[in-house]
């Protein structure tokens, strides 16, 4: 705050009480207590050299009426105070009122007390008077305050009258040249900016927390983003990038630098100079700032978690397709749809082309596939959706003939493998020997896959120093085996039978105790290092097609959980199991499907390795989309008709 002289508030208040008029000096004096008090803004305390302006003392009330009876006060002068180098007095005044005025403080409010102008329109002092106390300003707090030589002279003398006149004088001067300072162009006041006197210490910019950043979405809530930016930053129609944001270090309170890059685009910016330097296809040994690397990665997946469908099925041969996969690929139990789906088939459909189509059909024009590849009668597709197709290396494959007669290729194994970001994946589908007592061939056929399964060819192994090459599964970081295994329940039919009725709901604990693949894994002797999520379905063979019963020929075989899938990885909880299930609504077959969720971590790469580049089946993409859109339309047309012909008309 300022006083009526244009001075800072001083932290000592001084009272001189004449000897003439005793009565009216003490009223004199209560009130200037008051003042004092009122000025300091609470109860006082016996004022002390060297306190800062912020922390000024007041007088007690107690001792101002203790200092009524006093007589006459001889003021004590300050401290000497150090000064850096010589300077006027209207220098060091004008350095001390800049020092304690902020530049957010409005100079145009007429009501503000601190106005310059208020405060030297109220600066004319008043001329000292009989019976009345007159101001010793020399003898009061000045706190790093440089004081003039004249006002020292005139409190060491105890010259108060000349001191006031002179002091008044001088105040009037300094008021014309403050006056002058502060008014511009109208008479308003004007001040520059002020500046830092140092750099201001570097501040994260990213200010948000790391759940509240969104990938490629925009929140439901703040659906007024257009409206919100127009108004904080005064343009929408540029471009926001992370250099503007960050070019002269202002940190936003209600938005950081990710949260304001879906502002204006889904996309995230891209900065001129990544442009100019990066080359993906050439390869870079660092991860940040590759196309693998953690930047993309947390991009896309700022949890590092990806999901993942992989699903088996036993179609029989059948050349009939069920009229809606929706059941099948896209559950109603999860809420989203999935990252990646995988499906393996065996016994397929003799026209594989029309399945695909199928897939594709079903999935819709948010997913693309990646690969697919057959070994006779064994099928295998992977989509991915397509904003992820950027970031796969080349796609292999590798088969294993299990049978015999190597021409006849029912039974056997067929493996994709690539990496995605850092991390390499490995999907395999079999088809092992059928029989309710041939474990030991089953065991073979496993053997056999894992030995003879060549992957991978070209693309690098992520982890060489944990690979055997006498097991394909252990040269990839995520591992799926899935397939009509065969493995069967070692108990007549009438038990199961009887099992099955007694527990209609998903309790199948009892029945499991039957089951030979899980027995043999427990003992270690086939897919070692594998695991199996929970089961809670019913088993999946053998049922009469187009129903719900099982096999009621003169065979009777016993229900069996035939088809599985079974996961590895080369670090511990990198796999999360969701769900596993069936699918029991597609019966154009006696296998029902079984599908199983996953939250697979991911992990970021380098660009040394040979990428796919975007590589998708673009035709069948085409296909499967005409299709889609064409079965909407008949669909709308059918609700039209139906709509249409239930009006009737009564004459």
């Amino acid at each position: 705050m300022s006083t009526p002289n244009g001075f800072p508030q001083h932290s000592r208040v001084c009272l001189t009480r004449s000897m003439e008029g005793g009565a009216v000096q003490d009223l004199q004096a209560k009130k200037a207590g008051k003042a004092a008090k009122k000025e300091a803004g609470g109860d006082g305390a016996p004022p002390k050299i060297g306190t800062p302006i912020s922390e000024t003392l007041k007088l007690l009330p107690e001792e101002l009426k203790a200092n009524m009876k006093i007589k006459s006060i001889t003021p004590r002068p300050p401290r000497k105070p150090r000064l850096e180098r010589a300077a006027s007095l209207d220098e060091k005044s004008w350095r001390k009122w800049r020092r304690f005025r902020t530049s957010q403080e409005s100079l145009t409010d007429p009501n503000e007390t601190s106005s310059s102008n208020g405060s030297l329109q109220e600066a004319s002092p008043s001329p000292p008077g009989r019976g009345r106390a007159s101001p010793c300003s020399p003898c009061c707090q000045q706190d790093s305050l440089h004081t003039s030589p004249d006002a020292l002279e005139a409190s060491a003398g105890g010259k108060s009258r000349a001191g006031a006149s002179d002091l008044g004088k001088r105040a009037s001067e300094i008021s014309s040249a403050f006056g002058g300072l502060l008014r511009g162009k109208g008479g308003k006041p004007r001040l520059s900016q002020i500046m830092p006197a140092r750099p201001l210490p570097p501040m994260e910019l990213n200010v948000a927390s790391h759940s509240l950043r969104t990938a490629n979405r925009i929140d439901s809530d703040c659906l007024d983003y257009r409206h919100y930016s127009q108004h904080k930053f005064g343009r929408v129609s540029s471009s926001l990038s992370d250099s503007r944001l960050q070019g002269n270090g202002t940190l936003y309170d209600n938005c950081s630098t990710d949260s304001m890059k879906s502002t204006f685009s889904v996309l995230t910016p891209i900065r001129a100079k990544d442009v100019r330097s990066r080359s993906y296809l050439e390869g870079s040994l660092l991860a940040s700032g590759a196309l693998m690397g953690a930047e993309e990665l947390s991009r896309y997946f700022p949890n590092r978690n990806m999901g993942i469908f992989v699903a088996t099925w036993n179609m029989q041969g059948q050349k009939e397709l069920p009229a809606n996969l929706d059941d099948f690929l896209l559950p109603t139990d999860p809420d989203f749809a999935q990252d990646m789906y995988v499906i393996g088939v065996q016994e397929g459909c003799p026209d594989r082309r029309e399945w695909e189509i199928r897939l594709q059909e079903t999935l819709g024009p948010h997913y693309v596939l990646l690969h697919s590849a057959a070994h006779g009668v064994l099928y295998m597709s992977v989509f991915i959706r397509r904003d992820l197709i950027w970031f796969c290396s080349e796609v292999e494959y590798a088969t294993v003939t299990t049978r015999i007669v190597s021409q006849i290729k029912t039974k056997g194994a067929l493996g994709i493998s690539f990496t995605f970001f850092g991390t390499s994946f490995l999907f395999i589908t079999s088809h092992f020997t059928s029989g309710d007592s041939k474990v030991n061939e089953r065991k073979l056929d496993y053997n056999k896959t894992i030995q003879a399964l060549t992957l991978p060819k070209n693309v690098p192994d992520t982890n060489p120093y944990r690979s055997s090459s006498s097991d394909v599964t252990t040269r990839f970081d995520e591992v799926f085996w899935f397939g009509d295994f065969n493995f069967r329940l070692n108990k007549d039919r009438e038990t199961v039978d009887s099992i099955l009725s007694q527990n209609p709901g998903t309790d199948v604990s009892k029945l499991l105790l039957y089951d030979q693949l899980t027995s043999e894994m427990s003992r270690g002797s086939i897919f070692k290092g594998f695991q199996e999520a929970d089961i809670h379905f019913r088993p999946s063979y053998k049922f009469d097609i187009g129903k719900d019963s099982y096999d009621t020929t003169s065979k009777q075989r016993t229900p069996s959980y035939t088809d599985r899938v079974v996961f590895r990885s080369r670090y511990k909880d990198d796999i999360q199991a969701v769900k596993y299930s069936s699918c029991p609504v597609i019966k154009t077959s006696d296998h029902r499907p079984v599908f199983a969720l996953f939250r697979v971590k991911v992990r970021p790469g380098r660009d040394n390795i040979p990428l796919a580049a975007g590589l998708f089946d673009r035709e069948l993409y085409l296909i499967g989309i005409r299709r889609r859109a064409t079965r909407e339309l008949l669909k709308r047309r059918e609700q039209k008709d139906q709509r249409s012909s239930s009006i009737c008309s009564i004459s």
